[in-house]
């Protein structure tokens, strides 16, 4: 795996401060029942990171405590930690608004019976990570049979009322380029998706989602073995809007690793920069209860150029239209 932070200070991104905290995103663990070539966490079924009780029971404090009102919950496959549903649950009954990024084909592993049911029950939005509409496509990115299994899950989700409208539940897409390009538009790749997906297929979902994908972790590391690694950061780089700025996402989202460390962003978490804490060299979410961050600057690398670029990408899609 080659280290790509070393590699991030060509351009020197535009200096941030944070606002008010309005979303926890939460990761559970590295594991994962897919190894994605795309992955910016390295996740994999042989990663043995996991988030404990404890530090569940931290993030459940803060949510109790700090007002923040939407817990995003990543991995990984979040939903292999043992305690992803004791943290569903809990959080729900505090009043969060809870998002599980699925990867689909969790709902199909042993152990998961019921998962989708409970995912309904408990009104979690799934914010589902389909790369393409194609099965050659979403198969090169993510592993042979996959698409097929992706179907199998959207499908049971639309029947339990994902993806339908009319203020159900709701079912996010998320598409990620098949290689160092930037997203297209998001509204007109949308349209696609629904047409070719509900005609070809029969699913139907709520929105999507388009993400660049982020030159760390195992995407970067192709792109140093390729020789593209610098192209790309310039492609970046020549795509930067301002106007991005404005909305990032680590403006208002703190992220949380499996050990409890807090970072600016779950990209940050991956390339080892702490959320800057004054009289801490790495905080803990335990250290944040209490504290307004409003103000406080925002760790930032070139990296984060791969947020602002063309129409911008964040964990919640594009940034404009």
């Amino acid at each position: 795996m080659h280290a790509t932070l070393p590699l991030m200070r060509q351009y020197g991104f535009p200096a941030l401060a944070r606002r008010r905290v309005e979303t926890l995103q939460v990761n559970l663990g590295y594991r994962c029942n897919q190894s994605c070539l795309h992955c910016h966490v390295n996740a994999g079924p042989h990663r043995t990171e996991m988030m404990s009780r404890d530090t569940i029971a931290d993030v459940l404090a803060y949510l109790g405590v700090s007002g923040v009102r939407q817990l995003d919950v990543t991995g990984g496959a979040p939903e292999l930690n043992p305690h992803f549903r004791e943290l569903v649950l809990r959080a729900r009954g505090l009043g969060a608004q809870v998002i599980d990024r699925c990867n689909l084909t969790v709902l199909e592993e042993p152990g998961q019976e019921g998962l989708a049911e409970f995912l309904a029950g408990q009104q979690v939005e799934v914010v589902a990570s389909l790369p393409c509409y194609l099965e050659e496509n979403v198969e090169r990115q993510r592993g042979k049979g996959v698409f097929e299994k992706s179907l199998r899950a959207l499908r049971r989700l639309n029947a339990l009322g994902y993806g339908r409208g009319d203020g159900g539940l709701a079912l996010t897409l998320v598409y990620n380029p098949q290689g160092p390009t930037l997203p297209p538009a998001q509204a007109a790749l949308e349209a696609d998706y629904r047409r070719i997906l509900r005609e070809r297929h029969g699913v139907v979902f709520t929105r999507l989602y388009t993400l660049a994908n982020m030159p760390i972790q195992r995407f970067g590391s192709t792109l140093v073995s390729q020789g593209q690694f610098e192209q790309y950061m310039a492609l970046l780089h020549g795509a930067h809007c301002e106007q991005n700025l404005e909305t990032v996402m680590c403006r208002s989202l703190v992220s949380v690793d499996w050990q409890g460390y807090v970072y600016d962003c779950d990209f940050n978490q991956m390339l080892g920069l702490p959320l800057a804490l004054p009289g801490r060299r790495r905080a803990q979410l335990s250290d944040l209860i209490g504290r307004d961050l409003a103000g406080q600057p925002i760790t930032v690398r070139d990296h984060c150029y791969g947020c602002t670029a063309g129409q911008g990408s964040s964990c919640g899609g594009a940034l404009h239209d």
